[in-house]
């Protein structure tokens, strides 16, 4: 299992998403109404705004909270206005860190971040410096019970995804980031439940990291994704999975 998606599964066990709602509608609803002002209010021609809304129906977000969010993007309501900014790093063990920001105060994100880094025992790098061990991939998280990681490459197979990894009940299926929501609505068509569909930068080799270093580089992840201007981090760590799991508990 890739380290992307054994991090994943282990939040999902643990229920960190469900404990982290409320930040998770925050950062929809930012998605939401930038991809509608980039593109348009109408989630059938605009794909991003598809994507976002049907990451945002999985993770239960009322109908009322994204048509308010299209609404302020396209200019109908008034909102904040965000400006989208990536920035790279190292995190402890010399660990490849991207992480994509939308924030309304350019000056504020940077410094938040860069303190975050350094009390991180990471740092901020200079741009491209870590994109280029990153390619884009098309990622689809499914809730399901009863299935087996056989079963589910079964799945794949039949929906056109290129993998899928997971277990115990949160999958998730890896796609060309131009097949994501065609696969997407397929998995939804066969009623599984798609929790989130995305467009990742997805590390092509990991770094396998240990002992004072893992546990360093877990607490810089939650520290950055806890950051409100954060909207996505993407690392190419890998941790063995009991070790994961115990820093984890």
């Amino acid at each position: 299992m890739s380290g992307h998606s054994k991090w994943a599964t282990i939040k999902h066990k643990k229920g960190k998403a469900d404990a982290a709602r409320g930040r998770v509608f925050t950062k929809l609803i930012k998605e939401i109404t930038i991809a509608a002002r980039m593109g348009g209010g109408d989630a059938d021609t605009n794909p991003r705004l598809r994507q976002a809304v049907l990451t945002a129906k999985g993770q239960n977000m009322p109908n009322d909270n994204i048509d308010r969010a299209i609404k302020k993007g396209t200019g109908e309501l008034e909102g904040v206005s965000y400006e989208e900014i990536t920035y790279e790093g190292y995190g402890p063990g010399g660990v490849a860190m991207i992480v994509d920001c939308m924030t309304d105060n350019k000056n504020r994100c940077v410094s938040e971040i860069r303190r975050i880094f350094q009390k991180g025992n990471g740092n901020m790098a200079t741009q491209n410096a870590v994109g280029w061990m990153f390619e884009m991939k098309g990622l689809i998280e499914v809730e399901v019970d009863g299935k087996t990681a056989d079963d589910m490459m079964e799945v794949a197979l039949d929906v056109g995804a290129d993998d899928v990894t997971g277990e115990e009940g949160m999958f998730e299926f890896v796609t060309a980031p131009s097949d994501l929501m065609d696969v997407a609505e397929k998995l939804k068509a066969a009623g599984f439940n798609v929790t989130s569909a995305k467009s990742a930068k997805v590390a092509k080799n990991t770094t396998r990291i240990t002992g004072k270093e893992a546990e360093q580089a877990l607490k810089l992840l939650d520290a950055l994704e806890d950051c409100d201007d954060v909207q996505n981090v993407f690392h190419n760590f890998d941790i063995d999975e009991s070790e994961l799991e115990s820093l984890m508990s």
